[in-house]
């Protein structure tokens, strides 16, 4: 081996470790997956209680569905950052905890102002583009916190509100589209976060 290969290698070793400890150790794959599962059933009541959303209320109502999961998702994930905050967090991790709050901050106001607007102006079939799209960026900026694998996710969901704004009315609003990205895009990051803390054990 020249002094050149040896070199990159030791690069490339401390770049792995250094990504190590960007990662945050505060997000928890239970709650990703948890999460997932809140998407999945909230779903399954749209396809029962408005599986084609056509009129003012028929569209209220659809937004409360995905607003209350949205809502439960909020609370089990904050509330087990908050729980891994004041049990386990080093001076460094509460540092960081501010970090990552700041890089997802802005897509989580954006995506919330945007919903409400387009609720007000009757646009809710550009709902499901706004939800992909934000959490795509929400993703995307903290990229370097997460395992590498959240990436390819975070790509699929801003390809998916780009496709999302293209489709028909009734194929946005349908009721399985929130639920195979926010329902298996998060059990597949929650899944990425256990495996990732199982190798780094």
């Amino acid at each position: 081996m020249t002094d050149l290969e040896r070199a990159l290698l030791d690069i490339a070793e401390v770049r792995e470790r250094l990504a190590e400890t960007q990662q945050f150790k505060g997000y928890s794959g239970v709650a990703a997956i948890a999460s997932g599962l809140f998407a999945l059933v909230a779903g399954a009541v749209q396809a029962v209680l408005v599986p084609a959303p056509q009129g003012a209320h028929e569209n209220r109502l659809y937004f409360a569905i995905w607003l209350t999961c949205c809502a439960a998702a909020a609370i089990v994930n904050y509330g087990a950052i908050a729980h891994w905050f004041v049990s386990d967090a080093s001076a460094r991790d509460r540092w960081q905890t501010r970090t990552v709050g700041l890089a997802i901050l802005p897509a989580l106001v954006l995506g919330a102002a945007l919903s409400f607007a387009l609720l007000v102006h009757d646009h809710v079939s550009d709902l499901p583009s706004i939800w992909y799209g934000c959490y795509g960026v929400g993703l995307f900026a903290s990229r370097t916190m997460v395992p590498r694998g959240v990436v390819a996710i975070a790509t699929l969901f801003l390809a998916a509100s780009i496709v999302l704004m293209f489709v028909p009315p009734a194929m946005a609003l349908a009721w399985w589209v929130p639920p195979a990205g926010f329902g298996l895009g998060q059990i597949a990051i929650g899944a990425l976060v256990l495996r990732d803390r199982a190798v780094h054990a």
